[in-house]
């Protein structure tokens, strides 16, 4: 399914007068309205194309209907949404779940949707067909070396797949770790983990990164062989200037203080990208800023700050994509909504009076940079994301156009209503 350039304008018609009102109110106030705009319309995020589908519990899934069950089906789905709000231009692949047989014929299909290929992701978390040796007990980390070796053949085969679509990164999440003590030794299971990554390392191209991923816990409740951004950081560190921290929003303990984490990341030129998702509990995978839009706010506060202080440019000096599960939720409703909040933060991030708030800390004048911060977050910049949008041909309401031409319903007609996403 395509949506044609008319359909879209038509539906912008319809709302261009009532949009034009609230641009015009909220614009003669920023001085720096193109500015914004502009660095809005650069901004994309990528879309995994594991989150196309319906995702699930430990307990139960409960599929929507209509799902992508191969991966030119996924590729159409993430041109629907880049068609809809012209923010969503790469997509990221799961390999094994969604191999190029193709690649020459893969890549013209996402040109075809102005789409390009963002970095791409190994999986050693599970077993997958006529593989010989089980992740059980660990991948990259594994006493055996006959496991670790099948890990590493694994990544450098992802790195091949990413090679014939135009990616520049490869994206590494380890479940390594023990859930009882005594299980592991700890050292010699971050020696080997970076051994294994070294060898990784040896077959990156040049213009790539390595994108090092960590998480607190789960699924083991012990220790994960890469639990945090320190350790990351280390492994990061260890193997070269290509290699740097990837950050998922969920993937920390309870408070955690990410903001922080983000801006010495940023400081050490090792921030690679992130992976955007909100959570209550812990990683719970829900729509970005649906939880804490405050925190997400304060992130990319730290993130303007510090790839302006590097003068890095904001669309292209990190990895952006978003990592969530849709149990609920359609899923491309969700990922339009997760894109929304995003660059809602974005924006307010750009707003805030860096002159101001440097200021405000010198005299340290705590409350008057609480004021700074927060007058740029209670800003509806709502208007100048669909100012980004209209002006980049994407509708000005991208939920209410997809539920208006009852997308999803198209999708169940064409793909049937019992049909599962790879991977899942």
């Amino acid at each position: 399914m395509r949506l044609e350039k008319n359909t879209i304008d038509q539906h912008n018609t319809l709302l261009e007068q009532k949009h034009r009102k609230a641009f015009a109110y909220i614009s003669n106030d920023i001085a720096q309205v193109e500015e914004i705009i502009g660095k809005l319309q650069k901004f994309q995020i990528a879309i995994p194309s594991w989150a196309l589908g319906t995702g699930g519990t430990r307990f139960g899934r409960f599929s929507g209907g209509g799902e992508p069950g191969v991966l030119e089906q996924k590729i159409e789905d993430v041109g629907l949404l880049h068609a809809l709000n012209r923010s969503s231009g790469a997509i990221s692949l799961h390999i094994p779940w969604d191999i190029p047989k193709d690649a020459e014929k893969i890549k013209a299909l996402a040109t075809s949707y102005d789409l390009v290929f963002d970095a791409v992701n190994s999986n050693t978390f599970q077993d997958h067909p006529e593989q010989q040796h089980s992740y059980k007990f660990g991948s990259l980390h594994h006493a055996d070396p006959r496991v670790r070796q099948q890990a590493i053949n694994h990544n450098i085969e992802v790195i091949r797949y990413g090679k014939e679509l135009g990616s520049k990164a490869l994206t590494v999440w380890l479940a390594d770790g023990s859930s009882f003590p005594g299980q592991l030794n700890f050292r010699e299971a971050f020696q080997r983990t970076l051994s294994s990554l070294q060898e990784i390392y040896k077959h990156l191209p040049e213009d790539w990164k390595l994108l090092v991923e960590y998480k607190a816990f789960e699924p083991f409740f012990y220790s994960m062989t890469i639990g945090d951004w320190g350790q990351s950081l280390l492994l990061a560190n260890k193997l070269g200037p290509k290699a740097y921290t990837l950050v998922d929003l969920g993937h920390h303990l309870p408070n955690a203080n990410i903001e922080q984490i983000v801006s010495l990341l940023l400081m050490e030129q090792k921030l690679g990208g992130f992976h955007f998702n909100d959570s209550k509990y812990a990683d719970d995978d829900l729509t970005a800023g649906s939880i804490k839009p405050y925190q997400l706010f304060l992130i990319f506060n730290e993130l303007v700050e510090g790839l302006d202080h590097q003068e890095v440019d904001h669309a292209t000096g990190l990895v952006w994509m978003i990592d969530a599960s849709h149990n609920l939720k359609d899923p491309l409703v969700d990922l339009l909504q997760s894109v929304e909040a995003i660059k809602i933060a974005y924006a307010q991030a750009l707003l805030v009076d860096r002159i101001a708030l440097k200021q405000a800390q010198q005299d340290n004048d705590v409350a008057l940079a609480q004021e700074i911060l927060q007058a740029a977050y209670r800003t509806d910049v709502r208007p100048l994301l669909a100012e980004a949008r209209l002006r980049s041909g994407a509708a000005l309401d991208p939920v209410g156009l997809f539920r208006e031409l009852k997308i999803r319903e198209k999708l169940v007609e064409e793909r049937g209503d019992n049909t599962v996403a790879t991977g899942l």
